[in-house]
């Protein structure tokens, strides 16, 4: 055993991963550009042959008129709620307590654009039909995320998802999709991602989550919309005078990935029977619906990191590179199924698992 050394400096030592598609390092976009010609045009200001194509690419994917590329998903999605808002002249939109918009963006919906967020349901569970309704207040647009992250990955069913969409548009209300892991939960649906999006009028897409590409977003819906987007992209800031480092990246790591999205989630769901055969650990959802999931730990954060840390040390093999408290005894870590976990053995599997329950059964005994 290593002393002093933290989870996240061991899990970079590992050989293999059970998560994710490995560092994210320089050669990662270097590898994007093999097959490039030097010669190629870049994009200008949004503009251009070569945006102007992985646009029509995505929206046609998307079963959308039209789309626009933006660096980031919290631009394009603060711009989408904005739009709604100035269409309907209401600025409130109702989304989940634990939404990107609330928890990660600084506030930057409310103090950018002076949009009021209306929260529905509690922080442990999906909204539903019935939260909708009751939801005591009127808004412009409702923002759904597909999957929910900050509660592991759960997802509707899909006639909920159905009949929430219908609703939405008998009462003139616009709904918005956090699609940021649309493709990932793909297989679980059983549904293209165009059957899925006809349900949104705007729709959100990353392209450095399950695809893993350097950064950048797709930003779908009805022509007249990624119009007025356009402008509010400038005004964000987004719209940088080339974008062709996220674009090459975001296109060449779709092509290789998209096709394994059922790939990577029946990998979530081997490893989560393997984590939910271990004491002290449970995982959310129980049975994952897309590549990812949470697993949780019933014990003290500092003895889960250090059972961890000698795990790695002593097999190579890396489950996580960071741990979340809970409370005082409890604490959990995210796991996303990309291609490194395709790379390991049976027996390698069997193996750390073995070594993770016996070192979880030693927790707290002297």
């Amino acid at each position: 055993m290593t002393m002093n050394q933290t989870i996240g400096s061991a899990f970079n030592k590992t050989t293999y991963r059970l998560s994710g598609h490995g560092p994210r390092n320089i050669g990662m976009l270097m590898t994007t550009f093999h097959d490039m010609n030097e010669d190629t045009d870049s994009d200008m200001y949004g503009k251009g042959k070569f945006i102007e194509q992985f646009q029509e690419k995505m929206a046609e994917f998307l079963g959308k008129e039209s789309a626009v590329f933006f660096p980031s998903g919290t631009m394009a999605q603060q711009i989408a709620l904005r739009i709604w808002c100035d269409r309907q002249g209401l600025r409130k939109v109702a989304y989940h307590p634990l939404c990107h918009l609330e928890i990660h963006e600084e506030d930057g919906l409310k103090k950018l654009h002076g949009i009021e967020p209306v929260l529905l349901a509690d922080r442990s569970r999906l909204i539903t039909l019935d939260d909708v309704k009751n939801r005591g207040e009127d808004i412009s647009c409702l923002l759904l995320e597909l999957p929910q992250r900050e509660i592991g990955g759960q997802l509707p069913d899909y006639a909920e998802l159905e009949a929430i969409s219908a609703y939405c548009h008998e009462q003139g209300i616009k709904l918005h999709l956090d699609g940021a892991r649309l493709f990932e939960i793909l297989p679980y649906y059983g549904k293209t991602a165009a059957e899925i999006c006809s349900l949104f009028d705007s729709v959100y897409v990353s392209f450095y989550k399950g695809i893993g590409g350097v950064a950048g977003a797709i930003l779908t819906g009805d022509s007249e919309f990624t119009e007025e987007s356009k402008p509010w992209k400038r005004r964000h800031g987004g719209d940088l005078i080339s974008l062709y480092p996220y674009i090459i990246s975001s296109d060449y790591y779709f092509e290789q990935r998209i096709g394994k999205m059922e790939q990577y989630y029946q990998g979530a769901r081997q490893l989560a029977e393997w984590f939910n055969r271990c004491p002290r650990t449970a995982t959310v959802p129980e049975v994952p619906v897309s590549n990812m999931f949470h697993i949780h730990f019933a014990a003290p954060q500092a003895q889960v990191e250090q059972a961890l840390i000698d795990l790695y040390e002593e097999t190579g093999i890396g489950i996580t590179s960071n741990l979340r408290a809970i409370d005082e005894n409890s604490c959990y870590t995210e796991i996303s199924v990309g291609d490194k976990y395709a790379e390991l053995s049976s027996k390698q599997i069997e193996t750390v698992f073995s070594l993770l329950i016996r070192k979880l059964s030693l927790l707290g005994k002297a």
